[in-house]
């Protein structure tokens, strides 16, 4: 079978295509024909020895996957050959056969295409963790998203109208904040590229504030960080929860005076380590998201495909942060 692979630190452009032999399931586990493969910041980091975790290489990258299962090892219950399944292997995913432990995997809904599903559990899931379970969003709560047209962001913006919050997207471009907007957000704004002196980033926290309303945001989802970090905390309300999701924009530091003054709490989203802690509340997030999904209250939305032999161009497209939504690499056999 064909497999993306990392054999070397580096960017995209070192990413190669080699056929490697099949897997075949050992017990517990399934083998599933991938279709589709959800192209994930994590990817950026992984292949540069730049992420959590460093898998030995040779590697694919591509953390979550679609397709159909194949082949099913020894002692697997619930699961059978046929049965359309979205995983989240963390890597390994782009390829043209994967084997995965059996009790992980998702049954996809009829009416979810793969390409949808392999832009889902991720996305919502880290945004779904976040909102819901770290900083406990409220109905009528203003929830600012930092970063609202990329694949978390956006899916911060859908599910913070499904929980009932007022929501304000911040992004870099017009057509970005559109997208947003588009999405159900309330309000938007752009806000500059590149790195900005106090100055700016005192008039773009008067932005925020200026969108957020009188008060201030409830919640910040920040999932950009660098120079936008602080203005956003600056534009917060009493008792606000400031959620720490990602860094493409550069890890921030942030005056912790001011929590102090206005008695906010900052807190991490790992959403990986928590799936991996409490499998049982991950099972019934994931449920209340097909539940969402069903009532359609929130839709993946994919952008850009890319077939198995441009995944380097996929993840690149990723990292210079021009998707609208989730970028997803097909898969052919």
């Amino acid at each position: 079978m064909r497999a993306v692979l990392s054999k070397a630190p580096g960017g995209p452009e070192t990413l190669v295509v080699e056929d490697v032999l099949d897997p075949t399931p050992k017990a517990g586990e399934v083998v599933i024909e991938v279709k589709a493969v959800g192209i994930n910041y994590p990817d950026t980091l992984i292949i540069e020895d730049k992420y959590q975790f460093r898998p030995e290489r040779p590697f694919s990258p591509g953390a979550e996957v679609a397709g159909v299962v194949e082949a099913v090892g020894e002692d697997v219950k619930g699961v059978r050959k046929g049965d359309r399944v979205i995983a989240v292997p963390g890597w390994g995913g782009l390829v043209e056969r994967l084997a995965v432990k059996a009790e992980t995997v998702i049954p996809i809904p009829e009416a979810m295409s793969f390409e949808e599903a392999a832009a889902l559990i991720m996305t919502y899931g880290t945004s779904y963790y976040a909102l819901k379970d770290r900083a406990q969003l409220k109905a009528g709560e203003t929830l600012l998203v930092l970063g609202a047209a990329g694949g978390v962001g956006a899916a911060a913006v859908e599910l913070g109208k499904a929980m009932g919050a007022r929501v304000v997207a911040a992004a870099s471009t017009n057509d970005k904040v559109q997208f947003a907007l588009d999405l159900g957000a309330d309000n938007g704004l752009i806000y500059p590229t590149g790195p900005m002196d106090k100055a700016a980033q005192k008039e773009l926290s008067g932005e925020f504030k200026l969108a957020t309303g009188r008060d201030g945001a409830d919640v910040v989802y920040d999932a950009v960080g660098g120079d936008y970090a602080d203005p956003a905390l600056r534009a917060m309300d009493w008792n606000g929860r400031y959620l720490v999701v990602g860094f493409p924009a550069g890890i921030p530091s942030l005056p912790l005076n001011l929590t102090l003054l206005k008695s906010v709490s900052v807190i991490g989203v790992f959403w990986g380590a928590a799936v991996a802690r409490d499998p049982k509340g991950h099972a019934a997030n994931m449920a209340e998201l097909m539940q969402m999904y069903a009532e359609g209250k929130i839709k993946p939305r994919v952008s850009q495909t890319f077939p198995l032999d441009k995944a380097g161009a996929a993840i690149k497209a990723l990292g210079d942060r021009q998707a609208l939504g989730k970028i997803v690499v097909t898969v052919e056999s």
